[in-house]
């Protein structure tokens, strides 16, 4: 999951894949089963030919020292206006010729590149809480999946059409209704074509097989590419790979409209700093913020938290519309109100002492509102059952934001304080179950409880 374009800012198109595939391995690990989260990067193609001749002629290592990928951005922008011209295109051409040939002086360029970017990458992924084990990307498959194109050749899988281009069939009938490219008529891999190469990734999961030998493997990246995936998992089977069948691809729409102050927003770390100043503002106009410890580190996590649930509220394959309105209003279904909630709950705990509740009568919880958040609590399993059937983040989602509500309901019609010691002490003790149910759930979507607001 996430899997960015090295050399290239991280694109606010990389969110969505980023904030799934966390939430997905997040459940995974909760339901005890060993994860292991890789992020494969888009590290190889022609554009970095293209990319290679820009920073030859435009290039400064200063720059790129200081602020990599700004650079990068700015050095690509300026060699595409070239690009038409047959000159670049040849220098291009013939620089990416050289990086597949694994010349030194062209490769040690492209390593510092991929250096650079992994390292930007790693702090923005911070900011989002996100963390990963494995950074692999398409140059790993290079050789690899030269060899995946003999084995294809060798079980008599491989066709040439009459320009030369290498092309599996997939379709039932074997009457080539639906084939896959692998190989273009001059033998070089597609990149060029600026797809991801088939030979590449069955050459990815291959490996990954034999390096994990695990029980499920699941991509997760937008619906356009689920023709790419469908077909990528039939050229397995037909390879004689039986564990194609636990391959899985978790698709997911468009978010439209995400637009900052200064107009249309192409790059996260943009969007990350626009919802913290907002949520900032927010906050100051409330007067209870005066005494948080460090507001700009809340900001971040509540705003954080009103983009997740805005994403995960939905099913994933719809596109939908992003609203800052919406996603940051503290009444409501939104992140910012499970914040709040948990928050609250927080400061009921620290308000009576924090002490350990030992033996607790539960059977005195006898309201209406205390049965109905005691029901909610039990739900919980079941919902991350749910969850992990189908890889949706919205079942958790919805079971939240009700506990939420059932305990802001709770918190007003059965107080703690003037309580008789008993009583006092049980209903303690649920608001504590609530706030850490809430707390365990908010993890899993990849929000980091507040205990301030």
């Amino acid at each position: 999951y996430s899997s960015p374009n090295i050399a290239k800012k991280f694109h606010i198109g990389h969110l969505r894949s980023t904030i799934v595939g966390n939430f997905i391995a997040n459940l995974k690990v909760a339901l005890g089963h060993d994860v292991t989260r890789i992020n494969y990067l888009g590290d190889w193609g022609m554009q970095f030919g293209l990319l290679g001749v820009g920073f030859q002629r435009f290039g400064n290592k200063e720059k790129l020292q200081s602020s990599p990928l700004q650079h990068l951005f700015e050095v690509y922008v300026q060699i595409n206006k070239e690009a038409e011209d047959e000159n670049t295109k040849m220098m291009a051409k013939d620089f990416f010729r050289k990086l597949e040939e694994r010349d030194e002086q062209t490769l040690s360029l492209w390593k510092q590149f991929r250096e650079f970017s992994i390292e930007e990458y790693i702090r923005i992924y911070k900011r989002l809480g996100v963390h990963f084990d494995e950074y692999s990307g398409e140059s790993f498959y290079q050789e690899k999946s030269q060899e995946v194109l003999k084995m294809l050749e060798d079980k008599g899988l491989l066709q040439k059409t009459i320009k030369g281009t290498g092309i599996v069939d997939v379709s039932e009938k074997k009457d080539l209704s639906s084939f896959s490219t692998v190989m273009r008529s001059d033998g070089t891999s597609l990149y060029i074509t600026r797809q991801v190469s088939p030979s590449v990734d069955l050459a990815a999961a291959i490996d990954r097989m034999n390096k994990h030998s695990w029980d499920t493997m699941i991509y997760v990246t937008d619906k356009s590419q689920s023709n790419h995936f469908q077909h990528l998992f039939q050229i397995l089977k037909l390879m004689g790979y039986e564990w194609a069948e636990r391959c899985q691809h978790v698709s997911f729409g468009l978010v439209q409209g995400m637009k900052t102050r200064r107009g249309e927003v192409i790059f996260l770390e943009d969007v990350l700093n626009e919802v913290r100043s907002r949520m900032l503002q927010n906050m100051a106009s409330t007067k209870t913020t005066k005494e948080i410890e460090d507001p700009m580190e809340t900001a971040e996590k509540v705003g954080l938290a009103a983009l997740i649930i805005q994403d995960f509220r939905g099913l994933l394959l719809s596109d939908y519309q992003f609203s800052w309105d919406r996603a940051l209003q503290s009444r409501g279904d939104t992140g910012v109100f499970l914040q709040y909630t948990h928050a609250r709950l927080h400061s009921l705990e620290q308000m009576h002492g924090n002490e350990q509740l030992t033996d607790v009568n539960v059977a005195c919880l006898q309201e209406p509102d205390a049965i109905s958040v005691l029901q909610h609590l039990l739900r919980y399993d079941e919902v991350l059952y749910r969850s992990s059937q189908d890889l949706q983040p919205k079942h958790i989602v919805s079971y939240l934001l009700t506990l939420s509500h059932l305990a802001a309901v709770a918190h007003k019609t059965l107080p703690v304080k003037g309580s008789t010691p008993e009583l006092a002490q049980a209903r303690l003790c649920l608001f504590q179950a609530a706030r850490l149910v809430l707390a365990n759930g908010m993890k899993l979507l990849g929000i980091t409880p507040v205990t301030q607001m």
